[in-house]
């Protein structure tokens, strides 16, 4: 259980900055002044790297452990953890796609509008509803 707590604290940071970032990418793709677009890449930065990273590298630290340990044996026929495992596949492109756009906008090359942040900034809402449904109710 105790690897379990911990991938649940580290799933829940790194989500925490999967909603956040691209928040900050619409705030940062409206704003025009010299001074909140430097603060912004600082922002995004810390976030990306002290908080993102860590928490994504954890998360799948915790979740590999728990499933060579017990998990797999258990449940690798099962259609529920292989539709769990590909949407985390997903999620990880979309943590490093985010991390490209963070690289844009910190070499001041972003050619995205907030509006379309703001569309972005809705995909881990999905990612989070399909996971955490796929691995508490097993539906297949």
């Amino acid at each position: 259980m105790w690897l379990k707590a911990f991938h649940l604290i580290f799933m829940v940071t790194w989500f925490a900055g999967l909603f956040y970032l691209p928040r900050l990418f619409v705030y940062h793709a409206m704003t025009g002044d010299v001074v909140s677009i430097e603060r912004f890449k600082i922002m995004e930065r810390k976030l990306y790297f002290g908080i993102m990273m860590p928490g994504m590298v954890l998360t799948l630290l915790f979740g590999v452990w728990m499933l060579t340990d017990y998990a797999w044996e258990l449940y690798r026929k099962e259609a529920w953890l292989h539709a769990k495992l590909t949407l985390i596949v997903l999620l990880v492109a979309y943590h490093f796609l985010c991390g490209k756009w963070l690289s844009d906008f910190a070499r001041d090359r972003n050619s995205h509008s907030h509006v379309f942040f703001r569309w972005i900034n809705e995909i881990p809402v999905l990612f989070l509803f399909a996971i955490v449904i796929l691995a508490t109710l097993k539906p297949f």
